[in-house]
């Protein structure tokens, strides 16, 4: 039996207990409650436009990298909607949507990841709202979505004879050789992800003891053994460009610019986005960084 008491007074509590001693209860009996918050209890919800800038807001900026574009498909497509009348087959009905017009790729998987990116969004969205008190989490609608199963990687290391290719073409092209020779160097030895290359400081090098720090996805650190002529050609390479303080940048370009950015990076490098999730220890990203 269930009753929705909503949030009672003293005097409801009174009028509880004399229901309940009606019902036969006594102080001794356990007894089973169910409490069920009613629509009555929660504020008035917003539409999904007026809140998405409350969830961007609230988001760290990779958080609005990663699902940036698809609240803005959302928005689009249910911004005049209040979060709480949005169904489970409108959320499902952008998935479909999504995988039908993702980009076909070499890698591509017919759109699943796309889908299984817009469902991930929505569950980020929602779970904003019922932080906020909006919804409760069985009412999330992008909960009740199944992703789509992954398929299995097809990933794979660089041949040999890809390997020797890639060291071919950093040595014979490139406006700053040893810049590229140094990244393979680092990538070869470490593993690394291309954030954490480009993140590295000069306070990050160990040449006492030849380690780096790195700092990779997900804010991990790791402090990761390297050989020291590495070690010694990193220093010197900073040192000669100008790295001077302990927060300056340990890969830098010839005439002393700013450390590296993904976006300065050419194609090979750029496109891999992370080499180390791609590629075994030992073998370097799929391209080599040139200055501008």
């Amino acid at each position: 039996m269930l009753f929705d008491v909503g949030r009672p007074d003293a005097a409801g509590r009174v009028t509880a207990r004399a229901l309940l001693r009606a019902l036969g209860w006594t102080p001794g009996l356990t007894l089973h409650v169910d409490v069920v918050i009613t629509s009555t209890d929660l504020p008035a919800a917003p539409t999904v436009a007026e809140y998405l800038s409350a969830v961007v807001a609230a988001a760290s900026p990779s958080t609005r990298r990663t699902y940036g574009s698809s609240w803005r498909r959302m928005a689009a497509a249910l911004g005049e909607r209040r979060i709480d009348t949005v169904r489970a087959s409108d959320l499902e009905a952008l998935m479909r949507q999504a995988a039908a017009g993702a980009r076909p790729r070499r890698n591509s998987r017919d759109g699943r990841h796309a889908g299984e990116h817009l469902i991930a969004a929505a569950r980020a969205f929602y779970n904003r709202a019922i932080a906020d008190g909006y919804l409760t989490t069985v009412d999330s609608p992008a909960h009740r979505i199944r992703k789509p199963r992954r398929l299995p990687n097809t990933r794979r290391a660089l041949t040999p004879d890809e390997l020797s290719d890639i060291k071919a073409a950093a040595r014979s092209g490139g406006n700053d050789i040893m810049l590229d020779a140094l990244l393979l160097r680092l990538h070869s030895e470490t593993a690394c992800r291309r954030g954490g290359a480009l993140a590295l400081r000069l306070i990050d090098l160990d040449t006492d003891h030849a380690l780096i720090r790195l700092r990779e996805k997900g804010g991990m650190q790791r402090w990761q053994p390297i050989t020291p002529m590495l070690a010694s050609r990193l220093d010197d390479h900073a040192r000669a460009r100008g790295a001077v303080t302990p927060s300056d940048g340990l890969l830098r370009y010839r005439n002393g610019h700013p450390p590296l950015t993904g976006a300065t990076t050419c194609c090979g490098y750029a496109s891999a986005g992370s080499c180390r999730g791609s590629l075994p220890r030992g073998s370097p990203p799929t391209g080599c960084a040139t200055p501008p």
